[in-house]
């Protein structure tokens, strides 16, 4: 365990800082090329680059790397060409908006070299009733966990630091989780994830200097889902994404139909004091922000906080869910 030590701290070390010192020469290279986009919800509407894809990315692959140099495994393999595929499928769709049903088919593809590469285990682990083996169904499962997760962390992006912020709080729950349940290794590789997602909040955050654009919110999301399934703990990844989740479900079961999410009428308006509110709107379609906003209208700063503790809760719902994993009845 001792030996795992340094290279946990290292790769933490490099991925953090990788992402906080590369992100600021990024935004300038976007305004340079006037690669930005309209913060419709800042008063002025400011223009704010995007996308912070690339800077993620490299933290990712600067991380993951050093980490290979200990530990050279397929599992880390795994992660890198995973990610790096779905970031591609990302930047394509910042630089053109396509159809609905690009990402999850593109991301679907994605999720193929970890079959290849034989970077599966086909149980499935359930809290308290232990594994199944489900082989078939398990190489479905794994063609859809990446665009799930995928397209659950873009679908939060809609406000100043959401989706960098959830997904901070998320990868640490999923990393502490697989230490509780002594998938060393695994949780080790899923450091920079969260290192990456803390450090891009800073320039994330209310008010953003950057966007992570598609490229960034699926870089992240494909990553949460290899881990989970690197790691064996779906479960416990699905439960700490629980909040993410049901934005989506919201969405699809109002739309009824996959679909660009910048194709569709925007759920909220803003009020002339730069509030959000809940629109009126009966052919909007419902989200979490909609639901966090039928009280009243909020600052944007005010709705990312609610979501985050959110974001806690479910966090600490999947500890728990870690724990009890450990015990066998």
């Amino acid at each position: 365990m001792f030996d795992q030590v340094i290279p946990a701290i290292l790769v933490s070390i490099v991925a953090f800082f990788s992402v906080y010192v590369i992100t600021p020469f990024l935004i300038r290279t976007l305004k340079k090329r006037n690669l930005v986009v309209k913060d419709y919800h800042r008063e002025g509407g400011a223009m704010v680059p995007r996308p912070g894809g690339p800077s993620i990315l490299i933290g990712i692959i600067a991380s993951e790397f050093t980490l290979y140099a200990f530990f050279p495994t397929t599992a880390i393999i795994t992660i890198l060409v995973t990610t790096s595929l779905a970031f591609v499928v990302g930047i394509i769709d910042d630089r053109k908006v396509l159809g609905g049903w690009f990402k999850p088919l593109a991301l679907a593809i994605c999720a193929i070299p970890i079959i290849f590469l034989g970077a599966y285990d086909s149980n499935l682990a359930f809290p308290l009733f232990g594994s199944f083996k489900i082989p078939e169904l398990y190489l479905a499962l794994i063609i859809l966990i990446i665009p799930i997760t995928g397209n659950t962390i873009n679908s939060i992006d809609v406000l100043n630091g959401a989706a960098s912020g959830f997904m901070t709080i998320a990868s640490f729950a999923l990393t502490i989780s697989l230490f509780i349940m002594q998938h060393y290794e695994i949780a080790i590789a899923s450091l920079p994830l969260g290192f990456v997602s803390l450090a891009f909040y800073k320039y994330h955050k209310f008010p953003s200097r950057i966007f992570p654009g598609d490229s960034g919110a699926l870089t992240l999301g494909a990553m949460y889902g290899v881990i989970a399934i690197l790691g064996h703990v779906e479960i416990v990844a699905a439960i700490a994404l629980l909040p993410a989740v049901i934005n989506s479900f919201l969405f699809l079961s109002s739309v009824q139909r996959i679909v660009e999410h910048r194709q569709i009428k925007n759920p909220t308006a803003v009020t002339p004091d730069f509030k959000l509110m809940a629109t009126t709107d009966k052919d909007a379609p419902v989200t979490l922000l909609r639901l966090i906003l039928a009280a009243g209208p909020m600052t944007e700063k005010q709705i990312v906080s609610v979501i985050l503790k959110l974001a806690l809760f479910s966090a600490s719902l999947a500890i728990i869910t870690a724990f009890m994993m450990e015990i066998k009845i």
